[in-house]
């Protein structure tokens, strides 16, 4: 999971591959709290694992229940020993981040079983609206107050005097959550039917029916009248159906529905058009989550898409996609992913009936509004819905714009804002707290990363004398923007290390350049790793860098060397350091970065950092050989030291590290036109 400030996505090309996704956040915290409220032992496979289920399973264990993670050593399986419909432990303060569905469902269920609770979370969780949830749980007699604002938690749940000889009549129309919250907790006090009575239009019903589908597998039969009225009948009682499994996530899905159907896979352009681009397994059009309806949506729009029993396959067809005219009630996750799709219409999208958009993570509908418009797309908002019209099209349209995205601590908008990154423009998207995927998918810019191929993958190239501190600099960009770093002046060293340890011979050109072509070598932070093992001391010694010396001379060597260097530019980014990556390695990078002090700072770098590791050293000696080490350096016949005629040259004599890692950021934010 990316936790830097922010992630630049390139320009990106096409699309092919597979991928497998993390289950439902709407059927995993279902699920979790369904277990325990049953008798017996649950096993739950596949459960999303996510900041969401994380605070659910916490308030749990809080609780008194036995939460087994890991089952058999698998993260997503785990095992929930129920309180059998009986009261929880009788005290608990539970904190349940941004979760709506804990803390909505956790509400009801605690406050008919009663006790001594108090439910809170981040700030934005108090700017959520829970009171139509907490009137209708007070007609029940639930003792509920408010330790804040009215209408919103942090909330303080007593000891209930229950009333279930009338029924319960809840709002519908602000968010299906409420009804949700009353259909789990009821089966815990059903002595007689009771019945549930939803005022105003109940928006996602398909969220409804996923509840409804879940407590069928846990004992309770709920009667319905037309989306009015819920009737839970009496005697019901949760029983567990000892093993479940979570269907994989419908509106993750909607994500890569969506790149398929944006993107020409890679096999189409060598004459293969009926590959699809994107394979999802683990879902299928059969899935009981409402939100797996995008595939209609997204089919109207253009999308080729066929469903397997266990997996979908997409495909781009109509090109550019079509603007629709939709209610999205039906789907109103996944109808943001629809409103970043109509960046590449032939014309203007209109998603209707989202007003629950505005009582979500955040006020969905202004954030989309605000966030298009900086991409260059004309945008309509109302109360409850979103009209969007593209910026102009074309193979080159100069309308994109390239725009860092705020993503307001919000899952959805980083995800399906990634999706812009295909703009025929080829501008670059920054996506702001890429970390707030936690909510649902961790692992989201790596899954995208898989089976995307960029125009060009973004490079930045520090180069620069020795003791100039260019490792340094490099490998603190590399972690600002989340790259991958190269340190380029270890691999002679970490090849002659590679082959001592396998029995090579120094003088052994032919496999030497074998060993060169498949060295195992990772950066981590400050740490240079081979085969997993952190030799960042192991290869500074001066029997190692003797043996670098004498393999550095063979032509094989140094060729497969260089062809390891490139295979360092992965998404979604590189910065290396060395001596030619601007001018030999990375010729084409966008931004080269020739760092340089003079003689005399660098000489005390040096010195104190032998100093600090208890080897002796004398000033002068040191500057003597730091000038003669750079006249040869930059006279060698091979690759000599200098500056790329399109280097920025940056003297750090007298900057801290701090400046200069900012001085980099700035030129390279320059470069990206944000």
């Amino acid at each position: 999971m990316y936790s830097t400030a922010f992630l630049d996505l390139p320009p990106l090309a096409s699309a092919s591959g597979t991928v497998q996704l993390p289950g439902s956040k709407s059927i995993s915290n279902r699920v979790l709290l369904l277990a325990a409220l049953s008798s017996g032992r649950t096993l739950i496979h596949d459960l999303l694992d996510s900041d969401d289920t994380r605070v659910m399973l916490t308030a749990l264990e809080q609780l008194g229940c036995g939460v087994e993670r890991g089952v058999g050593g698998v993260v997503t399986d785990v095992a929930i020993t129920g309180l059998g419909g009986k009261a929880p432990l009788a005290f608990a303060k539970l904190f349940l981040g941004n979760a709506g569905t804990a803390m909505r469902p956790l509400t009801a269920a605690l406050a008919v079983l009663g006790g001594d609770f108090t439910l809170s979370g981040v700030p934005r969780m108090h700017e959520r609206p829970i009171g139509d949830l907490v009137d209708a749980l007070r007609q029940l007699g639930c003792q509920i107050d408010y330790t804040g604002n009215d209408g919103f938690p942090p909330l303080k749940i007593g000891q209930p005097q229950l009333k279930l000889n009338a029924p319960i009549a809840v709002r519908g129309d602000v968010s299906s959550q409420f009804l949700t919250a009353l259909l789990l907790a009821l089966p815990l006090v059903a002595k007689q039917d009771v019945h549930i009575d939803v005022i105003g239009e109940l928006i996602s019903k398909p969220y409804i029916e996923i509840t409804l589908n879940l407590l069928q597998k846990f004992g309770i039969a709920v009667r319905r009248e037309d989306w009015k009225r819920f009737t839970i009948p009496a005697g019901s009682r949760y029983q567990s159906p000892g093993e479940i499994w979570v269907e994989a996530d419908a509106s993750s899905a909607s994500y890569f529905i969506a790149l398929g159907a944006l993107s020409m896979p890679v096999d189409s352009q060598k004459g293969l058009k009926n590959q699809p681009a994107i394979r999802i397994e683990g879902l299928s059009e059969n899935a009981i989550q409402g939100d797996i309806r995008f595939i209609e949506a997204a089919r109207q729009m253009g999308a080729l898409i066929t469903s397997g029993a266990n997996h979908l396959e997409i495909s781009q067809g109509a090109w550019p996609l079509k603007a629709i005219d939709l209610d999205c009630n039906h789907i109103p996750d996944a109808a943001m992913t629809l409103a970043v799709m109509a960046l590449y219409a032939d014309g203007t999208t209109t998603l209707r009936n989202i007003a629950s958009w505005r009582v979500k993570e955040t006020d969905r509908i202004a954030a989309m509004a605000t966030e298009l418009r900086k991409l260059g797309a004309t945008v309509v908002e109302g109360q409850d819905f979103i009209q969007i019209t593209p910026p102009a099209r074309g193979a080159k349209s100069s309308d994109w714009k390239a725009a860092s995205i705020h993503t307001y601590d919000d899952h959805r908008v980083a995800m399906c804002f990634s999706l812009a990154a295909f703009n025929p423009a080829g501008v670059v998207v920054r996506i702001e707290d890429p970390k707030c995927v936690a909510k649902t998918f961790p692992d989201y810019f790596e899954t995208l990363f898989s089976v995307v191929t960029p125009k060009s993958v973004p490079v930045i190239c520090v180069d620069g004398p020795t003791a100039s501190g260019k490792g340094t600099l490099a490998s603190r960009v590399a972690e600002q923007l989340g790259f991958h770093y190269l340190d380029s002046g270890s691999l002679y060293r970490l090849t002659a290390l590679a082959a001592e340890r396998s029995g090579v011979d120094w003088s052994d050109e032919q496999a030497l350049t074998q060993l060169a072509k498949k060295l195992p070598v990772e950066f981590e932070g400050g740490a240079v790793l081979l085969g997993g093992d952190d030799v960042s001391e192991d290869i500074r010694t001066e029997h190692i860098g003797m043996g670098a010396s004498k393999i550095s001379v063979f032509s094989s060597v140094r060729s497969a060397l260089t062809d390891l260097q490139r295979s360092f530019a992965k998404l979604p980014g590189l910065v290396a350091d060395g001596r030619d990556m601007g001018t030999v390695i990375f010729p084409g990078s966008p931004l080269k970065i020739y760092l340089t002090a003079n003689s005399s700072t660098r000489a005390e770098r040096r010195y104190k950092q032998l100093i600090s590791k208890g080897i002796s050293a004398k000033l002068d000696l040191l500057r003597a050989d730091l000038e003669a080490r750079d006249l040869r350096d930059s006279s060698r016949a091979s690759a000599p030291l200098k500056a790329a005629e399109d280097a920025v040259l940056l003297d750090n004599s007298n900057q801290t590290i701090e400046q200069s890692v900012d001085f980099v950021l700035s030129q390279w934010r320059s470069k990206l036109g944000l």
